[in-house]
């Protein structure tokens, strides 16, 4: 283990005023996207919009860094070079997905456990030598009146420490992704409630595998009310209920904590960001990886017309990636979005 390189590259992911990209969607869910705007999902299409959103001029400046999907990192744009080069000349480091998705946990309905970690050694690996210098691995935890189980969150840390320790051997900061799903009724407390048992639950399952926490990023959801609750909790209280979470569980030695969008729109995730960090000044960068939250606008832009719209759409994911890296530093305003 590197730690010098592991903590350098972690920093460098949650510098000020940056944040990381996240376009790490597996075919299924990038076709779905693409049918949203009458796109056909082929690997050519795949890679041209890919391209198109990290060869955005000046993008480095805001985006520290991008989540990549295996395919994505093979690849190459229309002209040749490889899209991690692409990267590479632009600043920003490049990522990549290694988890092979969440599927049902056996004696326990309703709820999932994310699978990958066989052959992962060899596969991280693989992916440091073709440049990738972080890696990111998702679990997914459920609320509801049933769940989660301790069953549920035992897996799914234990999974994510374990595919921490394995990134760091190979040199890869570590993402770790324990996501408490927006889906559902339920409160902000109730959400509250959970994100503190997971986050105490990963902490200790990281400290049993002996996780350089300096090299390690904490890609975190919000405390934030169920989408279909009746009352939801407001910008402020969300802000504050999810700084209160973390100042709760997580060390001050981690090197970072990103924010995922997790089903909010794009406007409202920036708000959110900005609003915690107006409160203060934390142990830890707070920032984000954002996939939706950050490609919508360029991607709706984008299907409009491929050959033609790419300006208009790069200058859209520009707009959302200035938006974000100020809410990073608690200097979002609103009014910002139609300068």
């Amino acid at each position: 283990m590197d730690v010098t390189s592991l903590v350098s590259t972690a920093q460098a992911m949650v510098a000020d005023g940056k944040g990381i990209l996240a376009i790490d969607e597996s075919h299924g869910t990038i076709k779905k996207r693409f049918d949203s705007i009458g796109v056909e999902c082929t690997e050519e299409n795949r890679r041209d919009y890919r391209a198109m959103l990290l060869s955005t001029p000046g993008l480095g400046e805001r985006i520290s860094g991008a989540i990549l999907f295996d395919e994505t990192l093979r690849q190459s744009t229309a002209d040749g070079k490889l899209l991690v080069e692409l990267m590479n000349e632009a600043g920003i480091i490049p990522g990549i997905k290694v988890d092979t998705g969440a599927h049902p946990l056996a004696n326990h309905p309703g709820e999932l456990v994310t699978e990958g970690l066989d052959g992962l050694r060899a596969r991280l690996k693989e992916y440091a030598s073709m440049g990738a210098r972080f890696a990111k691995w998702r679990a997914v935890i459920s609320i509801s009146e049933a769940t989660p189980s301790d069953a549920c969150i035992n897996a799914n840390t234990h999974a994510l420490a374990r595919y921490a320790g394995l990134c760091q051997e190979a040199g890869l900061v570590p993402m770790v992704e324990p996501e408490v799903l927006i889906t559902g009724d339920h409160s902000l407390e109730d959400c509250y409630e959970v994100t503190v048992l997971v986050l105490r639950r990963l902490f200790e399952q990281l400290y049993d595998q002996n996780v350089l926490l300096e090299g390690t990023i904490l890609k975190a959801s919000m405390v934030i009310s169920g989408d279909a609750a009746t009352e939801r909790a407001g910008y402020n209280e969300v802000a504050e209920a999810t700084v209160d979470c973390l100042l709760q569980t997580v060390p001050a030695s981690l090197a970072g904590v990103v924010f995922l969008s997790g089903g909010q729109g794009d406007e409202e995730a920036t708000v959110h960001l900005d609003a915690m960090n107006k409160l203060g000044v934390f142990p830890w960068p707070l920032s984000f990886s954002y996939g939706r939250a950050l490609q919508a606008p360029p991607l709706a832009e984008w299907g409009k017309d491929p050959a033609a719209n790419i300006s208009s759409a790069q200058a859209k994911l520009a707009h959302r990636a200035r938006m974000n890296g100020l809410a990073t530093t608690g200097e979002y305003d609103s009014g910002m979005e139609t300068e």
